[in-house]
């Protein structure tokens, strides 16, 4: 029998639930070691991982066996166990809805990785909701608006 060959890389982000900013800069490293694991687990690769306090990016090299939607969901359901059980949030957590998800060719994950990495100073200059449509433009992913995450009218 032949072997399958491949080179899957995804970026994927989601975001807490009403992009709430709950995730501490004194507990995020364990909560990405956390997610590494899962990762790992998973039998994927993890690149890279950073967030700011209210959503996630990762950048993961993925098998082509692995159902992203499935390694998500546990990803979102056993993060938000481990975040309660170790009393990591003084608040309820509980990721948004969906995710977005971006595949990348071999020559870009230096700067993906880059990118990842650098969330924070990204975001002292892009909200995220600029970012995200930002994403979905650049790789021409047609969305509906109402579909989106729930925006938090940050105005007022």
């Amino acid at each position: 029998m032949a072997d399958t060959y491949s080179q899957i890389y995804i970026q994927t982000v989601f975001a807490v639930k009403n992009r709430n900013a709950l995730i501490g800069s004194n507990w995020e490293g364990l909560l990405y070691k956390y997610i590494t694991g899962i990762v790992q687990r998973d039998g994927q690769k993890m690149l890279a991982i950073n967030g700011v306090p209210n959503h996630i990016h990762f950048l993961i090299g993925m098998k082509p066996t692995c159902c992203l939607s499935d390694l998500i969901r546990e990803i979102k359901k056993a993060s938000v166990v481990f975040i309660k059980e170790n009393k990591l949030s003084p608040n309820p957590f509980h990721w948004q809805e969906g995710y977005g998800a971006f595949s990348h060719h071999r020559s870009q994950l230096n700067n993906v990785h880059a990118y990842v990495m650098n969330q924070k100073e990204h975001h002292r200059k892009k909200t995220f909701q600029e970012e995200y449509l930002a994403l979905l433009e650049d790789f021409k992913i047609e969305f509906k608006s109402e579909h989106l995450f729930d925006w938090i009218d940050t105005s007022e």
